[in-house]
C-alpha cells in the first residue's frame, strides 16, 4: 500500500527546455492574476478566471489542496526571461490506485501553440511514469474545446469516451467533458511522439 504522504514529494520542480515547473506559491499570484484577466482563456473552462476574485480564490485553494495531497498546482516559468506564464496541476490523485489527472492548465495565449504547452506536458508525463510508476493517467476537456483536444490528442491521449452533462458552468451551461488516458505501456510511444514532434 502506497503512503498517500509519500506519493507526490515536495517541492517538485520539472525543468525543460523553454520552461520550468516550480510549485505554486502565493508570490505568484500577482502575476497570474494579470495573465488570467485575458477572457480568452476561459472560453471553454468551468470557471470564469477572468474575475480576479475568483481567481485568486482557485490558486489560494490550491496551494491550501497541496497540503492536504488533494492537488499539486504548478506555475508555469518561461526559463529565457523567469516570467510566469501559466499554470498547471495534478489533481484527482488517488495515490492507492496509483492514478491521478493533469488538469487545470492555462498559458497567457502569447504562448499558445508554441510549443510551451507540449513541453509542459512530457514534463508531467515523464514524472508520473518514471518516478511516481504512475499505472494510468488521465486529461479531460470540454467536448467542444477542439484546441485542447488536438493539443491531448497531438501527445498520445487515448480517447476513452464523453461524459454527458458531467458539469455545470459557472454561467450555467451543461458541460460534455471529453475523457483520455495514457497507460504505462502507451508511455514509451507517447514519450517518441511528444519529443519527436516539439
Amino acid at each position: 500500500m502506497i503512503n498517500p504522504a509519500d506519493w507526490i514529494g515536495h517541492p517538485v520542480v520539472l525543468e525543460g527546455e523553454m520552461v520550468r515547473l516550480v510549485p505554486l506559491e502565493r508570490a505568484h499570484f500577482p502575476e497570474l492574476l494579470k495573465i488570467g484577466a485575458d477572457r480568452r482563456i476561459w472560453e471553454y473552462m468551468s470557471v470564469d478566471g477572468s474575475d480576479e476574485r475568483r481567481l485568486l480564490q482557485l490558486l489560494e485553494t490550491a496551494v491550501l489542496k497541496r497540503a492536504t495531497k488533494e492537488q499539486y498546482p504548478f506555475a508555469v516559468v518561461e526559463k529565457a526571461t523567469g516570467a510566469i506564464i501559466g499554470s498547471t496541476m495534478f489533481h484527482n490523485i488517488f495515490p492507492q490506485h496509483r492514478k491521478l489527472e493533469i488538469g487545470w492548465t492555462w498559458y497567457d495565449p502569447a504562448y499558445w501553440r508554441t510549443g510551451v504547452n507540449r513541453e509542459c506536458k512530457y514534463l508531467l508525463l515523464n514524472y508520473c511514469f518514471d518516478v511516481l510508476a504512475a499505472i494510468r493517467v488521465q486529461l479531460v476537456t470540454d467536448e467542444i474545446n477542439l484546441r485542447s483536444r488536438k493539443a491531448i490528442e497531438g501527445i498520445g491521449g487515448v480517447f476513452e469516451g464523453v461524459l454527458r452533462h458531467e458539469r455545470i458552468r459557472e454561467n450555467g451551461i451543461f458541460r460534455n467533458t471529453v475523457m483520455y488516458s495514457i497507460l504505462p505501456p502507451e508511455w514509451e510511444f507517447v514519450r517518441h511522439q511528444v519529443i519527436l514532434k516539439k
